[in-house]
């Protein structure tokens, strides 16, 4: 049972069908009824916050579309039924559109009807409500002056560039080497916009086969290429309203560069299989750890797509110029990881923070995130050691070979391996392998394959 009641006015001018309308709804002891017998005196009680109003279409003192007008415009938020004596299709629609949950007419099973939908509406409002906890729970988690930690001279440059993303949605453009948190920042700028109720989609383009990008992308309909045999909605229709994350922007084919400049100019899509343009509104924030200028200079990337998306640059530093950064970020993942697995809190020795102070980390944030965890789980005292802090490769390949395998299953155990260190993106995985990417997707299906078996 909620601890507030769910509040329903009704507001009915026949003094019979009144008492019936309210008389029925009160057999849930979980709603308050409260009757009305014209409109005005309903809209003089809307600060009551009722969750719900029925309303007759036709009152002594107003049409029931002005009083639904009215409600609409004090607070959304109020579901309206409307209720009639006859079944005016065209009425209906309009009413519909205006924002009614539900119209009802006047006949003997009225009172299962509108229990039902009454019940409906409860319901919903309960969804509504978790989604709206969890959205400002998600909001709190993403507010980068607490999740993006630093004190550097370097990262104070990049709250600054947040701050300005804020204040309209121009178009961003995350820059910085793997592992810096490019998807971090492009959270806190969505979350602390005016989009912050919307959805935030991500898309990592090097992690999706060049076939596959443009439907993921922009949809399909049910039969336009084998396989497809569901409508599927692209991701920019579900960023709709929110924002739209392209992760490795540079990973993207040629000719769908055309494809996606289209998106952007007309702010339409158009589903593979369909001639119907569909609107879309959202903002665009891209990633890269390549540097766009040099890639339209090899002809790799779209000079038009360039300009279009390029907007505010916000270039993430690598760990290894943010100086003290390292030891506040590694306090930080210390606390957070004790938290989480119930350990008692470990600090840092002096010789570890110099050997941490003294490394390079190439892979950046996320490779500090890896080794304290690591030293968290490595050290048996309250002081973490710098012989617990192990970084790069060492120690890696005895751990790997030390099982009897097939060189296929160590190829795939390697190709494992390098895509958990690489954030999954298959290219750069492909790169640092000098294999080709399908390669990596072939090992990787005989894997699945194994596993079924």
């Amino acid at each position: 049972m909620d601890a507030k009641p769910f509040k329903i006015f009704v507001v009915e001018d026949n003094e019979w069908y009144n008492k019936l309308l309210v008389h029925t709804l009160s057999l849930n002891p979980d709603f308050e009824v409260e009757g009305f017998f014209n409109g005005k005196d309903c809209l003089n009680r809307l600060n009551d916050l009722p969750d719900v109003i029925t309303l007759d279409y036709r009152l002594p003192d107003m049409s029931g579309l002005e009083v639904l007008n009215q409600i609409k415009k004090e607070n959304e938020e109020i579901e309206v039924i409307l209720i009639s004596e006859q079944d005016e299709i065209e009425v209906v629609v309009d009413l519909l559109k205006l924002g009614a949950y539900d119209y009802i007419v006047k006949t003997k099973d009225i009172r299962e009807r509108l229990l039902n939908t009454v019940n409906n509406i409860r319901k919903r409002s309960g969804l509504k409500k978790e989604i709206s906890i969890l959205r400002k729970e998600i909001q709190n988690k993403y507010n980068f002056q607490s999740t993006i930690i630093g004190e550097s001279p370097a990262i104070k440059h990049v709250f600054e560039l947040i701050n300005k993303a804020l204040l309209t949605d121009i178009s961003v453009t995350i820059s910085g080497e793997t592992g810096t948190g490019k998807e971090l920042v492009a959270k806190a700028i969505h979350y602390s916009s005016r989009r912050k109720n919307k959805a935030f989609i991500p898309v990592n383009l090097a992690a999706l086969p060049k076939e596959l990008i443009e439907s993921e992308l922009f949809g399909h309909e049910k039969g336009s290429f084998t396989g497809a045999s569901y409508q599927r909605i692209g991701k920019f229709e579900e960023a709709d309203g929110g924002t739209i994350f392209l992760d490795e922007i540079c990973e993207m084919d040629i000719s769908l560069q055309a494809k996606l400049l289209r998106v952007l100019q007309e702010r339409e899509i158009v589903r593979i299989g369909s001639n119907k343009a569909v609107k879309v509104d959202c903002r665009i924030v891209v990633a890269t750890n390549k540097n766009l200028k040099e890639e339209v200079r090899k002809g790799n990337f779209r000079e038009d797509l360039y300009f279009r998306i390029f907007g505010l640059p916000i270039e993430l530093p690598p760990l290894r110029e943010r100086g003290n950064d390292i030891l506040i970020l590694s306090k930080s993942f210390i606390d957070s990881f004790c938290k989480q697995n119930n350990l008692p809190v470990k600090i840092i020795s002096t010789e570890a923070h110099k050997k941490l102070i003294s490394y390079s980390f190439p892979g950046n944030v996320r490779e500090l995130k890896s080794v304290i965890e690591l030293a968290v789980i490595l050290s048996d005292f309250e002081e973490i050691q710098a012989s617990n802090l192990v970084f790069g490769s060492e120690d890696i390949l005895p751990n790997i070979i030390h099982e009897d395998l097939t060189l296929k299953d160590y190829e795939i155990r390697i190709i494992n391996m390098f895509l958990a260190k690489y954030d999954n993106n298959i290219k750069l995985v492909a790169e640092k392998l000098d294999i080709g990417v399908s390669t990596i997707y072939r090992l990787l299906k005989a894997e699945e394959t194994n596993h079924q078996e």
